[in-house]
């Protein structure tokens, strides 16, 4: 029998598991809830214990686990397993490879989150076939993941690829999570949209979004492509303001990069061509001309499975 892969994203809400064929094929899937009590705690062994139960309720022997890739939203080094801080779980200075291989009793390798996802659109989804690409997660956040010659860029201390960080407004940007002002995510991330969307909408009483939002008194990302796709004009400002910066950033990494696959996920990515039509637009007005006919841009296809699939990938090729 072909050795099984386990796959492990670790989500704010949910931590997502799968076992995955050597092949890349998900055999099993299902979710348990992050538990974030007492600084994150008990995470790590919900996660094994959910494997275990998993494995006896399928009457699989832990044998047949090659190994165990984890995905998680956080500051790492892929190398020894430490995670540094993982700000949305409560993580901070612990060894998740070491913690889990204990509880385990099997090898287990982790990476950032984004790098998984683009791990898994590269081995299974819209990426198949590149070896050079940059996917970029857009939800609350904005993740990025390069990979080059196949395999992933970590950098130095394992902070390559933070794309939600680049600096897009010098002046007047708002505070971001990070620390900083002006980043990236505080205007093309779901929250960014939402705030964009706050700061102007007593501007726009007639549209569309104001109409809903006096209704509801709420105020989401997928309201605002909602409401774009029904040609609202105040929505498309925004949508376009959000691709705008999207764009310049893209553009800014492919010229580092010249990647062949630009690959956008997430759940912003739902808003499907109307955003890719105008990011796409923005890259190309910033980009070398070269690099943008290089680079073929497309959205995700996996969805919430590309985690659990890069985190495979990892446990195949790294362990």
């Amino acid at each position: 029998m072909e050795p099984l892969l386990v796959g492990v994203d670790v989500g704010g809400t949910t931590v997502k598991l799968a076992f995955v064929s050597d092949g890349g094929e998900i055999l099993h899937k299902w979710s348990i809830a992050t538990d974030k009590s007492n600084s994150g705690k008990n995470i790590i062994t919900d996660i094994a214990s959910s494997i275990l139960n998993r494995l006896d309720q399928y009457k699989q022997d832990i044998s047949s686990i090659k190994g165990v890739g984890v995905g998680a939203p956080a500051f790492l080094d892929m190398e020894t397993g430490f995670v540094h801080e993982a700000v949305n779980l409560g993580w901070k200075n612990i060894n998740l490879k070491k913690e889990l291989e204990h509880k385990l009793n099997l090898p287990v390798v982790i990476d950032n989150d984004a790098n998984t996802a683009a791990l898994g659109e590269m081995w299974k989804g819209a990426g198949v076939q590149s070896q050079n690409l940059l996917c970029i997660t857009i939800g609350t956040g904005i993740g990025g993941g390069i990979i080059i010659n196949g395999e992933i860029v970590h950098g130095i201390n394992g902070m390559a690829g933070e794309i939600g960080h680049f600096t897009v407004l010098p002046e007047n940007g708002a505070l971001c999570n990070c620390g900083k002002k002006g980043c990236l995510e505080t205007i093309s991330s779901a929250t960014g949209m939402v705030r964009l969307a706050r700061e102007e909408i007593a501007h726009h009483p007639d549209s569309l979004l104001a109409t809903q939002y006096n209704k509801t008194n709420l105020l989401s990302a997928k309201m605002i492509i909602e409401a774009a796709r029904k040609n609202d004009d105040f929505a498309l400002e925004i949508v376009d303001k959000a691709s705008f910066y999207l764009g310049l950033a893209i553009a800014n990494i492919a010229i580092t990069i010249n990647p062949e696959k630009i690959v956008i996920g997430g759940g912003v990515s739902k808003a499907g061509s109307l955003l890719l039509k105008k990011v796409s637009k923005y890259f190309k007005q910033f980009a070398l001309p070269r690099v943008y006919e290089g680079a073929h841009l497309a959205l995700a296809t996996l969805g919430n499975d590309a985690g659990v699939i890069g985190a495979a990938w990892l446990a195949k090729n790294k362990l």
